[in-house]
């Protein structure tokens, strides 16, 4: 058996891909493997600064970075044109990163000689190949999003997508059985990009990564053999290693400052009586969404724990959506999510339905209300709503003149927490989901063997 290899990590440059690659690589430090993780030059300032502000730190692993070809101040939620700018920068900077760090150790039992990348970034394959590394790639979404985007190819075929990705068939959908249904509308390429001009970059993207796949020798995926079984039938040699949210203590690559007085109010709160409500990264809603989502919020007269993102809301509504909240409420800029859904006070979990989110919902077993924003999350609510049903969905009206969706107003936001948490059955089923996830993860658990097939494959040489 070879001596554990020094791994190069690549992750999507995007908060929900940065956490579940940094918690993988925590897992492959802990049986020895050396790992560098690669951020573009943003967010490695970004966690770079984030940990500045606590005493955790990043044991064990290395942290480098590349430009992703964006100027200062450039709009990087705009998912199109980061997408077409790294596409362009990264693979002549990312092969020039390893060929330095490798030059600088030739000779020495520190030459990078495998590269895990981002299935969002398999256009790093190509480079690891032409390098000499041998490669693997990452998935931090479900099973069945990833099959659903290696089966482009068969869904033009078949008439349920136009070439250039857009529906042909209109209504639900089902990939496979035990895949869960969700609507051609809701595709996650047609919901990336902010606006139809920005579609063809992620589409393309996500061809260009399909053609480079087969280049992997494996690929890992956050999720649970037992959660997906319908996905994971249609691509048996994918490894389920989830759910990756239980590194105790250890910092995921946050690009914000976590708020470290979240734990001592969720102390000072009844058992299973805390809204928490939290939409990620990316995902945006105009003022007066916000607003009603306090006044509903404050309408269900029960304590909540709002983290509301740096930047996602100016000074004077943050104002405003603290007066609403006082005096059972508190809103908070960034929270140690995992922590606060393990917290015992947590009773249910307002999500915009990241598959993060539903992978650290499930390992404490909270019930979720299902709020999806773009991407993937369509599909991450038909898990948890019409799957494993933990959950339950917001209602979304249609707007006035012809827009997407409407405002949800605070009654149906406190109808809808009052209803989810009335309900004894999803409550039970998110524990037994909890239980299932702790059994994949712990001893002789699917999750951990899969997890240690992986690392030895890296420590063999090369059939």
């Amino acid at each position: 058996m070879a001596a554990a290899p020094r791994v190069l990590v690549l992750p999507y440059p995007a908060q929900g891909h940065v956490i579940p690659m940094m918690e993988l690589s925590h897992c492959l430090v802990e049986h020895g493997v050396k790992v560098t993780f690669v951020n573009t030059e943003l967010n490695h300032g970004l966690i770079l600064g984030a940990l500045a502000t606590t005493d955790n730190k990043l044991a064990g692993i290395d942290m480098v970075s590349v430009p992703d070809g964006l100027g200062s101040g450039e709009d990087r939620k705009d998912l199109a044109r980061l997408t077409d700018s790294f596409s362009k920068v990264m693979p002549v900077e990312l092969e020039k990163l390893i060929g330095g760090i490798n030059a600088d150790a030739r000779g020495s039992e520190s030459i990078i000689s495998w590269l895990i990348a981002d299935v969002n970034m398999a256009w790093a394959f190509p480079v690891a190949k032409k390098l000499g590394l041998r490669a693997a790639g990452f998935c931090p979404s479900s099973a069945a999003m990833f099959a659903t985007r290696i089966k482009i190819p068969e869904m033009i075929r078949d008439g349920v997508l136009d070439e250039r990705g857009w529906p042909r068939r209109h209504g639900a959908f089902q990939l496979a059985p035990a895949v869960p249904h969700i609507d051609t509308s809701e595709f996650s390429w047609n919901r990336a990009a902010g606006d139809a001009e920005g579609q063809p970059v992620i589409f393309q993207l996500i061809l260009r990564n399909n053609a480079a796949t087969h280049l992997a020798e494996t690929i890992v995926c956050n999720s649970v053999e037992e959660l997906e079984p319908g996905a994971f039938a249609l691509f048996p040699g994918v490894l389920p290693v989830g759910p990756l949210s239980s590194s105790s203590g250890k910092p995921a690559g946050s690009f914000w400052a976590e708020d470290a007085t979240c734990a001592a109010w969720l102390d000072a709160q009844p058992a299973g009586s805390v809204v928490y409500v939290a939409f990620g990264s990316l995902a945006a809603h105009d003022a007066a969404q916000l607003v009603e989502l306090a006044e509903g919020l404050a309408l269900t007269s029960r304590p909540f724990l709002w983290a509301v993102r740096p930047g996602s809301a100016g000074e004077e509504l943050l104002g405003r959506l603290r007066t609403v909240a006082a005096p059972r409420g508190r809103v908070a800029s960034w929270c140690p999510q995992r922590r606060v859904l393990a917290h015992h006070a947590v009773a249910c979990f307002v999500t915009h339905c990241g598959w993060n989110s539903a992978m650290e919902a499930a390992a404490s077993g909270v019930p979720l209300l299902c709020w999806p924003y773009f991407t993937d999350q369509f599909l991450n609510q038909s898990y948890i709503c019409d799957v494993w049903r933990t959950g339950i969905k917001v209602p979304r009206p249609a707007a006035a003149g012809g827009g997407k969706t409407g405002i949800v107003g605070r009654e149906v936001v406190r109808d809808k927490v009052e209803e989810l948490l009335g309900d004894a059955g999803t409550k039970a089923r998110a524990l037994a989901l909890r239980d299932l996830a702790r059994r994949a993860v712990g001893e002789d658990g699917s999750s951990r063997r899969n997890l240690e097939q992986f690392v030895d494959l890296m420590r063999r040489s090369p059939s």
